[in-house]
């Protein structure tokens, strides 16, 4: 049984990220034929406690059966609304060298619905070639292409000297979520969501943590 929350209280990204986890542990749950889990299971799959991720799902309703667990499959499907990803997101790449073109090659993302729909690049010697089954098209045409095809999310992997100039194109085309991997931070509206995957940020945590790293107790 579900009972869905009003939805006003607000929901932190921390809560967001953990709702993505779950909803990986039930896809593989449901692959492995597991019709029901507690929150002590899930939880320690993520390396979490029961409360948090009976606190994390009472956001948004009422979840499962005391005393029996949560239905996977119904829990999946429950997390896959809230998420957004029972659907389908129309996407544009923009940037098709070493980072872009791995991103569109990546299968995971249409299992999810996030379909590239179009990708772009500045690059004459590329402009009209077939690149992963996709025609890239002239950033020139971005503004007008964007519209047309009805595209919500936009996915930029450019140079950071150029990033700027590039959102600035892509919110006055009217997209309001935009995931960029260049690494610099970018300025855009209240109303535009923004996130940032800054790789080498990543590495420099690693680098950081072997560095530093205290040596085993004997």
């Amino acid at each position: 049984m579900v009972k869905k929350s009003d939805g006003k209280r607000k929901i932190s990204e921390s809560t967001i990220k953990r709702l993505s986890l779950y909803y990986r542990a039930l896809s593989l749950l449901e692959k492995e034929n597991q019709e029901t889990i507690s929150s002590k299971e899930l939880a320690r799959r993520e390396k979490l406690t029961p409360a948090q991720v009976r606190k994390d799902l009472s956001f948004f309703g009422s979840f499962g059966t005391r005393g029996l667990g949560y239905p996977v499959s119904e829990l999946k499907q429950q997390i896959s609304e809230i998420l957004g990803v029972n659907r389908v997101w129309n996407v544009a790449m923009v940037g098709v060298g070493n980072i872009g073109s791995a991103l569109v090659s990546y299968k995971e993302f249409q299992k999810q619905g996030f379909i590239i729909k179009l990708i772009f690049d500045n690059d004459q010697r590329k402009i009209g070639s077939n690149h992963k089954g996709l025609i890239v098209s002239d950033i020139r045409e971005m503004a007008r292409l964007l519209r047309e095809h009805h595209i919500e999310i936009v996915i930029l992997a450019v140079p950071a000297i150029v990033a700027q100039y590039i959102v600035d194109e892509v919110v006055a085309a009217g997209i309001k979520a935009i995931l960029n991997f260049a690494p610099i931070n970018l300025q855009v509206p209240p109303d535009v969501y923004l996130r940032t995957e800054n790789m080498s940020m990543e590495l420099e945590y690693l680098s950081f943590t072997l560095t530093n790293r205290r040596p085993p107790a004997e």
